[in-house]
């Protein structure tokens, strides 16, 4: 970015202006006019004051009553004490001075009649709610003269997110400042004229006028859809020009081979594929026919069976042959994923060894803690190519790994990797492998296309026959009753000889550091990456006085000391323990010898245990929606029926509870991820790579917008199709560099 645009803020409104914007991520032009308001206030409609809360940072518009400035008696100087309406409630507004003149210009504009935004810190004197010392702007009165006053006074208010210290008319003026003296000469814009033109849409300066001064709510609305377009448009040319670079590649095929190794795993199996895994199965088998790399996500519900179409894909791929390699996000998934493959495999995983099949492979696992000399096996059976099948995390990526010929990526989580991540695996292949990205977090159909747009998308929605279903219940933290039951049930299950998961958010009981990936204002948990809930937050108003999150050592001792649980096995799992350890647990708890894990969410994903029937989520309300989702999707994969028990403190009608309460009343993943979508951020969804910087989506809403989505898609493609290198579309190429570079790219795999 260039010319007016990219000026310093220092420079076009001066240091002093400038310095509290910075605060803010605002420091050029564009940072700032790409600071939309959040809303517009109507000058005829005041704000419901009866909804303030003490303590609240507040900007409310509201008539003025009455003002009137008096000396203090008990002490020198002067207060004017001012009163403002909504109609029905009242609001107190409180100025010191030393003396009684400094006052006197506040009392000539604040007349009663007049209408303004005021803003500031809600307290209390006497029992009357106040305002001490605020900022404020009075609507038809701050202005160069009465035909501007008038002007403004007809006109949508822009209300923008604001802080104590730059209130929302500060913002304003800033914006007006910048925006006033600019010409279309000095605002490129990424979406070409022609489709402008066929589109009816305004040049990107006309639409930032009608967001930042509109004359009308349907100025301000024309322009915010064409900005919302903006957004969409440049992120579907990316995603174009990454189609396209594909599709420009060449693979070597690898067509299924009679009597090999996927014709025996089939006739071995002991259950029938549903009618999806093998719809999905013969577009999988037809893709990796081709000399052309396969880009293909497979999502499905929990459980669906997306593991079983995985190795089918694998195995054609080995018989043909070449290796494939399993890219998963963490050690315990990873060992899951090669215990689980050698199971299914049987003798077909024993290649060269004495009672292997004879024409077997080997299932190799790399991991980052393995020791030296399993480190070497595994290094050697990949580059030897004896292990056609090769599972691992980060560990893959290394320098030192080396395939005999890769001929197939597949992606576990897509959603914990990014492109860099998942390219520098694809580039171990001789040629460009094909590609399988997996993910168990169901996806909405614009979220696909919006974040997924270089895949072609495959989706299982059919649970394999035997599975008994999963009920589940919101059980609050304070009745004495429901959480007893909870560990009756709890030994109900384990006489039964089943298992049940108890997951706590955090690791130890001492924990006070801020959560990543939480809303940062002091939600506990443990500092370890692995082990925090992806969307474990406290959502705005929802911080409170909250008790401490429950962990996971101080629940285990807990449950060793309960009578209800005595004689039970209760065993600990979580991301600090040595890979050993892990191992070890989960294998105690997979064997019976612990019927009860004591787990952080390192078990969210791929852990499937069948004898698993039972799970308490501790702080429930504090986990997203899919993420809950996911960790109730590792009971009830065997024949008995799944309980899942909610622990929540949420207070009734609060958005926390809204989300435990949505996922108790449903199973259907498609239908929680769309809610889930809709409570979040869409820069959650999109990942954390933009948050932050300029280029971050702003105005685009993936639900919402699925039209305006679906018709920027169509344009790019037809652009990019026309110029694949954009040599003619310079400012679109720049948009998407800005938007796009190398460490912001991988936002595009995120859901």
């Amino acid at each position: 970015m260039t010319g007016r645009l990219a000026e310093p803020l220092a420079t076009t409104l001066g240091k002093r202006a400038a310095g509290p914007l910075a605060k803010m991520g605002l420091e050029t032009v564009d940072d700032l006019l790409r600071h939309y308001p959040r809303r517009y206030g109507d000058p005829g409609r005041l704000t419901d004051m009866d909804r303030l809360q003490l303590g609240e940072h507040v900007t409310v518009m509201a008539r003025v009553a009455r003002a009137t400035v008096r000396p203090m008696r008990s002490r020198g100087g002067a207060l004017l004490q001012a009163v403002v309406t909504d109609g029905r409630h009242e609001l107190g507004l409180t100025f010191f001075a030393k003396r009684a003149g400094a006052l006197r210009p506040h009392e000539d504009k604040l007349r009663p009649g007049r209408s303004g935004l005021f803003t500031g810190v809600v307290s209390e004197y006497r029992g009357t709610r106040q305002l001490t010392h605020p900022d404020y702007i009075l609507v038809g009165v701050d202005a160069d003269d009465d035909e501007e006053a008038m002007v403004e006074a007809s006109r949508p208010i822009p209300l923008y997110p604001a802080t104590a210290a730059v209130p929302t008319w500060r913002i304003q003026r800033a914006v007006r400042t910048v925006l006033d003296p600019l010409t279309e000469d000095d605002v490129d814009d990424p979406v070409p004229d022609e489709v402008r033109a066929r589109l009816g849409l305004p040049t990107r300066l006309d639409a930032l006028r009608a967001v930042h001064v509109p004359d009308a709510a349907e100025h301000w609305q024309r322009g915010r859809r064409r900005l919302r377009f903006e957004e969409a448009f440049v992120l579907q040319a990316a995603l174009a020009q990454r189609r396209a670079r594909t599709a420009a590649e060449e693979a070597t095929a690898r067509p299924p081979r009679p009597a090999g190794l996927l014709d025996d795993f089939d006739a071995a199996l002991p259950f029938a594929l549903t009618d999806g895994q093998r719809r999905v199965g013969e577009q999988v088998a037809a893709e990796l026919s081709e000399a052309r790399p396969m880009q293909r996500l497979l999502q499905g519900e929990v459980g669906s069976g997306k593991t079983v179409v995985a190795l089918r894909a694998m195995l054609q791929v080995v018989d043909a042959g070449g290796q494939a390699a399993l890219l998963a996000p963490t050690e315990v998934l990873a060992a899951q994923h090669a215990r689980t493959l050698r199971g299914m495999l049987g003798p077909l995983a024993e290649g060269g060894l004495l009672g292997g099949a004879a024409h077997g492979t080997r299932v190799a696992l790399l991991t980052g803690s393995l020791g030296a000399g399993a480190r070497k096996e595994a290094l050697l059976q990949a580059a030897s190519g004896e292990a056609g099948i090769v599972v691992g995390t980060h560990a893959l990526l290394g320098d030192q790994v080396q395939f005999a010929d890769l001929g197939l990526v597949v992606v576990d989580e897509q959603h914990r990797f990014g492109v860099e991540q998942r390219d520098a695996l694809r580039a171990k292949g001789r040629v460009a492998p094909h590609l399988l990205v997996m993910t168990a977090t169901p996806i909405p159909r614009t979220v696909a296309m919006t974040v997924f747009g270089d895949l072609e998308t495959s989706t299982l929605t059919e649970l394999p026959a035997g599975r008994a279903g999963i009920t589940s219940h919101v059980v609050p933290a304070a009745n004495p009753r429901w959480n007893e039951r909870v560990w009756e049930k709890v030994r109900e299950e384990v006489d039964a000889g089943r298992r049940a998961y108890v997951v706590c958010p955090r690791i130890h009981p001492d924990d006070d550091v801020d959560v990543p990936g939480s809303t940062g204002r002091g939600a506990q948990g443990s500092a370890e990456f692995d082990d925090v809930p992806e969307f474990l937050e406290l959502a705005d108003g929802e911080a409170g006085d909250r008790a401490p999150l429950r962990a996971v050592l101080e629940v285990a001792d807990m449950l060793r000391s309960m009578p209800r649980l005595a004689g039970v096995e209760i065993g600990v799992l979580h991301g600090q323990l040595p890979p050993a350890d892990k191992d070890a647990a989960m294998a105690r708890f997979a064997a019976g010898e612990a019927s009860v894990l004591v787990s952080t969410t390192v078990i969210e994903v791929g852990v499937d245990v069948p004898e698993a029937t039972v799970m308490v989520v501790f702080d429930a309300d504090r986990f997203g929606i899919s993420q809950l989702h996911q960790l109730r999707g590792r009971i009830g994969r065997g024949g008995h029926p799944g309980l899942c028990l909610l622990v929540s403190t949420a207070q009734p009608g609060t958005p926390a509870a809204a989300r435990v309460e949505a996922l108790a009343a449903t199973t259907d993943g498609f239908e929680l991820a769309t809610l889930d979508l809709e409570l979040r951020s869409e820069g959650d969804v999109l990942g954390a790579a933009q948050s932050g910087r300029s280029s971050s989506l702003r105005l685009l809403r993936v639900v919402k917008d699925a039209d305006l989505i679906a018709e920027a898609r169509a344009e790019a493609t037809q652009v990019v199709e026309a110029d694949p290198a954009l040599g003619d579309h310079a400012t679109l190429r720049d948009a998407i560099a800005a938007q796009l570079d190398a460490e912001q790219e991988e936002f595009l795999e995120r859901a």
